[in-house]
């Protein structure tokens, strides 16, 4: 199924339901809830709601999940990695290959597709990032890699937008991101559940990937490029490394970082330009099943 949160264009109230063919929206009538979303996951629980048909025209889509418990993003694709530090003239970290990393997003900065406001100090040096964020649908607490792919119920796109100037200032106090990360991550334009894509699954023992190809485009150019079945930290083994001590909760959304040439700042610095996202620009991320999130930058 593909799950998705929207608003009607007419009245600006907001709803949920399920999205047919890309033309036709099974609507619930009801507010965004990510718990009403996830039961509709349950095909035994599907039964228990009534839907009115709706078309994709009446509508502009939202972020599927709105109000996302928790947001992590994680290192997950060895090659960008790889390639920033090359260009940097620096060796591959040794520590990248013990354990998965991640940090904390902000959960309350979310979007969804269309015209995203950005303020004076995040659009210098702004940025994408070309990512898969794995929503969880199911408590859990010190998850072996072997069961963790069964907590997550489904896929969207994610774009970490950043803004590399300040992030470049606060990196030197070796802490993380935090300013240059904590302002907009986008989201969408649906949740697809995890069995659509089991045609398209990669499983081994450190968990499930999926060959399913990934894009860029910035005002119509192909810019980045790669396959989800490329990702070096499956999502089993960051959830397990997450959940190692801690909770995890229904609505948690977990981001892979950013895929091999995913980024402008990776393409900068591997191909010494000086490129970054301005005012009017619409940047389109695409991942094969779960379509295309599409936003236009506007200076605020």
């Amino acid at each position: 199924m593909k799950l998705v949160s929207f608003k009607y264009n007419s009245t600006q109230k907001e709803s949920c339901g399920i999205l047919l063919e890309n033309t036709t929206i099974l609507d619930l009538e009801i507010q965004p809830d990510f718990k009403i979303l996830n039961t509709l996951n349950d095909e035994n629980k599907k039964h228990l709601f009534e839907f009115k048909d709706l078309s994709i025209d009446e509508i502009s889509l939202l972020s599927p999940i709105l109000y996302p418990k928790s947001l992590r993003d994680a290192y997950a694709f060895r090659q960008h990695v790889e390639a920033g530090r090359k260009s940097r003239g620096l060796a591959m970290i040794p520590e990248y290959d013990q354990f998965p990393v991640f940090y904390y997003g902000n959960h309350h900065a979310i979007g969804g597709p269309g015209e995203v406001q950005i303020q004076k100090d995040q659009s210098v040096k702004l940025d994408y990032e070309l990512e898969i964020a794995a929503i969880i649908g199911k408590k859990g607490k010190n998850i072996p890699v072997n069961e963790a792919d069964d907590y997550i119920m489904g896929y969207t796109i994610m774009n970490d937008l950043s803004a590399r100037a300040l992030q470049k200032e606060e990196m030197k106090l070796s802490l993380g991101p935090a300013k240059g990360k904590d302002f907009l991550t986008t989201l969408g334009p649906y949740i697809l559940t995890k069995d659509e894509l089991n045609d398209k699954c990669i499983s081994s023992s450190d968990g499930d990937r999926y060959d399913l190809n990934m894009r860029a485009y910035l005002n119509g150019k192909l810019l980045s490029e790669d396959n989800f079945k490329n990702i070096t930290w499956t999502f089993a083994q960051i959830i397990s490394r997450i959940s190692n001590g801690t909770e995890i909760y229904p609505g948690d959304v977990i981001g892979s970082g950013t895929c091999a040439t995913g980024c402008l700042l990776e393409l900068n610095q591997t191909n010494s330009t000086d490129t970054w996202l301005k005012d009017g620009d619409e940047i389109k991320l695409e991942v094969d099943r779960m379509g295309s999130l599409v936003n236009t930058i506007k200076f605020i």
